[in-house]
């Protein structure tokens, strides 16, 4: 059976901050649906390379190849900050830790989903208002909070919110840095499950960053294992988590295990 084509292609990236190295070497290919865990230590470099790869920062080195649609495997670091831009509004998605960072917490739960899609050329109001709402309950949030802003929500509905203003223009690939990290373990739970049924729904591509090696195995197909900016085990989420080869990641397995 042929292998479809893949939808990021990584090569050699790095990124440095001086002498101190944030990423370095970094090659693998990421295909449509599949969730991608980058996990490790802080400081490990795993959201230096989710930054890179979403060239929210310039690598140094290395490129990244991405499948724009109609124009196949285009290298990111040709485009004009215009295109780029484009992508990150339509194309991608990007769920930050604190979702503050990652809503607009100024206007309603509503105008964050609907900003979306006005993005991609939706105009009617009603259209626009009905969707969002649709959102809302995929989310698990109430509909009738559609006019609420988000500093009325609790942290789980602020994440939840990231959640459906990302995923409303159905982009093919969403980045995110720790979704889960400011969450409180029942909420983290429910998250979770609701993440990993709306990313297989929608077929969506994943590059999830997280400390929790519980979180990868939930959520991740494939795991990548960093440490100090390098990449030192990579393979398929659960036989990498129960016959680790590498002693670092057996160090991480271990500390999971006895926690």
């Amino acid at each position: 059976m042929k292998h479809p084509a893949p939808l990021l292609e990584v090569r050699d990236l790095g990124k440095r901050y001086g002498h101190r190295i944030g990423c370095e070497q970094v090659s693998f290919d990421l295909y449509p649906g599949e969730v991608l865990c980058i996990a490790g230590e802080s400081g490990s470099g795993k959201s230096t390379l989710l930054n890179t790869l979403a060239f929210q920062l310039r690598p140094d080195a290395g490129s990244v190849h991405y499948a724009m649609a109609g124009r196949g495997l285009t290298d990111l670091a040709s485009l004009p900050e215009a295109a780029l831009r484009e992508l990150w509004r339509t194309d991608w998605g990007f769920v930050r830790q604190n979702p503050r960072d990652g809503l607009r917490m100024g206007v309603s739960a509503g105008a964050n989903i609907g900003e979306r899609l006005m993005a991609v050329g939706q105009r009617h109001y009603g259209e626009i208002r009905a969707t969002a709402a649709d959102w809302l309950a995929r989310v698990e949030i109430d509909g009738a909070r559609l006019d609420d802003p988000p500093t009325a929500f609790s942290g789980g509905m602020q994440q939840r919110l990231q959640i459906a203003r990302n995923l409303v223009t159905h982009p093919r690939l969403v980045f995110m840095d720790e979704p889960t990290a400011g969450l409180d373990v029942s909420v983290q739970a429910r998250f979770l499950d609701l993440l990993r049924g709306l990313a297989a729904d929608l077929r969506i591509a994943v590059i999830l960053v997280t400390h929790d090696l519980a979180v990868a195995r939930l959520l991740a197909h494939r795991l990548i294992v960093m440490k100090q900016g390098r990449v030192i085990e990579t393979g398929l989420t659960d036989q990498l988590l129960d016959d680790p080869q590498h002693p670092y990641t057996q160090l991480l397995v271990s500390s999971v295990l006895a926690a």
